[in-house]
């Protein structure tokens, strides 16, 4: 959902289709310079959200953000996205914004991973509210993150760590080789001996078209693709997982989403 609908409507959107929270995205998601947004309808918001028992919205940020870009000019507009975007988040308190750390176009990933760790080190502020959130991906390209020892690397740089947690997309993760499907007591384990579990604050969830390992990160609907529909029945089961708030980014209308939120209801029970 796109923050241009209004946080108020974006909320009963969420509440028709059986939804009790939203992603959202805080500007146009191919980047761009962003519209005020409007106090009033942030309040009315919260005052929507304890009678349609609605919680935990997670901010987007845009696609086209990139911290590591090898040209000067992308990591600045990262840097200046990521700064307005966490100024006008203060506005939702307990706020989640997630980013995809970005890819370094040749320079290689301890250069990528040390930019986005700088520009991070210059947008995070002690007195904030929001937490940000490094999200899993499938590793395709140049692409940073395609691991949990990346990710843990970038977490080691950053001077407020405190701020910082981990949105895992289970669809990346599959793509980058993790096998959810067979192991996924074991990919869990792995993320808290290397990453800490306290740190996993959201889930994408979403099928993937391709095979585990294919690093083409190609969502699918939840049980159309490679993972399936049982391997979703133990992840949002799961004593790690199931209580974290599930966001899907599935290739679907309304309706669509509307039938895997009551699929997923059944399966979580």
């Amino acid at each position: 959902m796109s923050s241009s609908k209004g946080f108020l409507a974006m909320a009963k959107t969420a509440e028709s289709i059986g939804a009790n929270t939203f992603q959202f995205f805080t500007r146009n998601p191919r980047g761009g310079a962003a519209k005020d947004w409007d106090p009033r309808d942030i309040q009315e918001m919260f005052g929507y959200f304890e009678k349609a028992g609605i919680a935990c919205p997670l901010a987007h940020a845009p696609y086209t953000l990139n911290a590591c870009g090898a040209q000067e000019r992308v990591r600045q507009f990262a840097l200046e996205t990521m700064a307005d975007d966490l100024k006008r988040l203060e506005q939702i308190p307990g706020a989640l914004y997630n980013f995809h750390p970005g890819s370094h176009v040749g320079q290689g990933d301890e250069q990528g991973i040390q930019q986005i760790a700088d520009t991070l080190n210059r947008v995070l502020w002690e007195g904030m509210h929001t937490t940000v959130l490094l999200e899993t991906m499938a590793g395709k390209g140049s692409e940073v993150g395609r691991n949990f020892e990346q990710l843990r690397e970038i977490l080691d740089r950053v001077e407020l760590s405190q701020k910082m947690g981990v949105c895992l997309d289970t669809c990346h993760v599959w793509d980058g080789g993790y096998d959810i499907v067979e192991d996924l007591d074991g990919v869990l384990a792995a993320f808290d001996q290397t990453v800490g579990r306290a740190r996993l604050k959201a889930i994408h969830l979403n099928d993937s078209m391709n095979p585990r390992g294919s690093h083409k990160d190609r969502h699918e609907k939840i049980g159309q693709g490679h993972i399936g529909a049982e391997a979703f029945r133990r992840i949002v089961t799961h004593p790690m997982l199931r209580d974290l708030p599930f966001y899907l980014e599935t290739p679907n209308e309304l309706d669509g989403y509307q039938a895997e939120i009551a699929m997923l209801r059944e399966m979580a029970g």
